[in-house]
């Protein structure tokens, strides 16, 4: 679901603004969630039990990650943006050594060193590459660890439901003033798209949701990364695009140092040395 979304995002961005796409795709998004509160009288979904002005600041930074989310597929292959926004894992531990005061050992500074070496491996400074790309995909991860790591703040208060409803509506509150200069009439066959997007970035966000909720967080997070799998061939499939050999080999470093990360903080928090089992650090939100 989060590769299909990736994938129409990237097709509407041809003709569509950014944050018209990321519009839509939390209005579509939310839709269902109103629909639920009115018609079924879901109520419950309304109630933040703790911390809302957390909920509100992660609201708007999920707001931000996904367009520069968005950016980034608009600007380069689907594999080379999703291999960079893997290194969101990477950026989880690091935050929490810095804001949370949690303790970060050499096993995991190791990891996330390789990791950032893996991201030089695919950027290639020095070759042909779309700058603002590279910038916008690393920016999503940045954005997507922050929202990972407050998770942890608010994983064990709040709802799953709670949270993509606000994350959602607060982001369509804050695009909604910029519609009248960015936005167009989309075609039916976009609108069409346009509703498919939303209902796969809701399906993927529930999807997660519950895979979190019945299987150990780290054993979840690991089948996160087939999406790579899955956006290599939309790329190749759809716009011809098949990942040269320095994104192979960038991605799989990338991958291996965020599958290391993930391990180590759950075999951590099993000893209690975490809060608890690190949170997904997909770019679901």
């Amino acid at each position: 679901m989060l590769s299909a979304m990736s994938l129409l995002a990237k097709l509407l961005a041809t003709s569509h603004s950014v944050v018209e796409v990321a519009f839509w795709r939390n209005f579509f998004g939310v839709l269902p969630f109103v629909i639920a509160i009115v018609a079924f009288r879901r109520r419950e979904i309304l109630q933040v039990k703790s911390r809302p002005g957390v909920v509100f600041t992660r609201s708007v930074i999920a707001t931000l990650s996904v367009l520069c989310l968005f950016g980034a597929f608009a600007r380069l292959p689907l594999a080379d943006a999703t291999a960079l926004v893997f290194t969101s894992a990477l950026f989880v531990p690091m935050f929490g050594f810095f804001f949370l005061g949690e303790r970060v050992g050499p096993y995991r500074w190791s990891a996330i060193l390789a990791g950032f070496v893996g991201v030089l491996v695919i950027a290639q400074p020095t070759g042909d590459w779309n700058t603002l790309g590279v910038i916008l995909a690393i920016a999503a991860a940045c954005f997507n660890a922050t929202l990972s790591t407050m998770l942890r703040l608010l994983g064990r208060t709040e709802q799953p439901a709670t949270l993509t409803f606000y994350l959602l509506l607060v982001g369509l509150l804050l695009l909604a003033p910029a519609m009248p200069f960015v936005g167009t009439v989309p075609t039916a066959k976009e609108m069409g798209l346009f509703v498919t997007l939303g209902l796969c970035g809701l399906m993927m966000q529930l999807l997660l949701s519950t895979a979190f909720k019945y299987t150990p967080a780290a054993l979840a997070s690991l089948f996160s990364y087939t999406q790579i799998i899955w956006a290599t061939l939309f790329g190749w499939a759809i716009f011809g695009d098949w990942p040269a050999s320095n994104i192979i080999i960038g991605a799989a470093i990338i991958v291996m140092a965020s599958v290391f990360v993930v391990l180590r903080e759950s075999y951590l928090a099993r000893r209690g040395r975490l809060p608890h089992p690190p949170a997904p650090s997909t770019p679901a939100e």
